[in-house]
């Protein structure tokens, strides 16, 4: 049996937090999230968007850093996209997000019916602060349409900062615990790993009961939820892309729900997927693969795949 390897897991921690961890420090030192400094006037683009963005790349730097100090070498690297046996799980998880996001904020409107505004009243109010005040409904189409079908696109980039270094690198050296335990760490670690700017009101705020702690140990939940789906995506495609592309796109359309809302909710329960209410339909799909579809070994099948096609290769060349 394969056994951990704490002294790769190690330095890739020491410099994927570090990194991302130093960012945030910046953040809390030049006025936190609520006092940011803009870095271009008037455009409204703060010190602590850009280094929040800039942070996201410390997975990725742990990754190389991790690779470069051992001498691990560059094999199986987890960026291979394994299409031909993989775009299924591409396809779920591209589907499965919008329909999670919707499924939890449908919820959180039926429980709480005052909080939902089919007119998109605060979105129309917003529009019309910036002079525009027609066609607000192609707009609110084409700013949901532009989340599912473009962010994980545009989302590309950044979030593969923070996925060549989670389930690219982190997660197959947790896979000798066991799939259901590496699910559970992954969780663990992801989550804490944003614990500084949740702490600096990211996410959640800071008008709820308990805070900072309570959106801390929230957002653990939201992490394996959200991170067991993507986990176990990426290891049946033996391919990272699944998870760039699921999570990219849950960036663009996490705030969707908000569109569609009037009032101040707690943000510990909903609209948004991070609430208790609004990351219901993750939490549902995330203990059903954690207790059904988790467990056994990988699907050998890409693997397979790939290794007939240098074959084939290679004999094409030798001929």
């Amino acid at each position: 049996m394969e056994k951990l390897d704490t002294r790769r897991i190690g330095i890739y921690l020491l410099f994927a937090f570090g990194y991302s961890w130093l960012l945030h420090l910046v953040i809390y030192l030049n006025g936190g999230l609520r006092e940011s400094p803009e870095l271009v006037a008037g455009t409204g683009i703060t010190l602590a968007f850009a280094l929040i963005a800039g942070s996201m790349f410390g997975p990725a730097i742990g990754h190389v850093a991790a690779r470069l100090i051992t001498r691990e070498g560059w094999q199986d690297v987890w960026l291979r996209p394994h299409f031909r046996h993989g775009w299924r799980y591409w396809l779920l998880v591209w589907a499965a997000i919008p329909l999670l996001v919707l499924v939890g904020a449908a919820l959180f409107f039926t429980l709480f019916p005052a909080y939902f505004d089919p007119q998109s009243e605060a979105f129309r109010a917003q529009l019309a602060a910036a002079g525009v005040s027609e066609g607000v409904e192609l707009i609110l189409f084409a700013q949901l349409a532009a989340g599912i079908l473009i962010a994980p696109i545009l989302n590309a980039v950044p979030i593969l900062g923070e996925e060549f270094g989670w389930r690219a690198y982190l997660q197959p050296r947790l896979l000798p615990l066991g799939e259901r335990p590496a699910m559970i760490w992954m969780g663990i670690i992801w989550g804490i790993w944003h614990w500084p700017i949740i702490a600096m009101g990211y996410n959640y705020g800071f008008d709820y009961p308990g805070y900072p702690w309570v959106g801390m140990g929230l957002f653990l939940w939201f992490t394996f939820a959200t991170g067991t789906l993507f986990g176990w995506a990426t290891l049946r495609a033996r391919s990272v892309w699944p998870a760039v592309i699921g999570h990219g796109l849950l960036n663009g359309l996490a705030a969707g729900p908000a569109l569609f809302l009037q009032g101040e909710p707690s943000t510990l329960l909903g609209p948004l997927a991070i609430g208790v209410i609004g990351g219901f339909g993750f939490s549902l799909v995330a203990l059903y693969l954690f207790f059904f579809r988790l467990g056994g070994e990988p699907d050998p099948a890409p693997a397979a795949i790939e290794e007939s096609a240098d074959r084939l290769l290679t004999s094409e060349q030798l001929d």
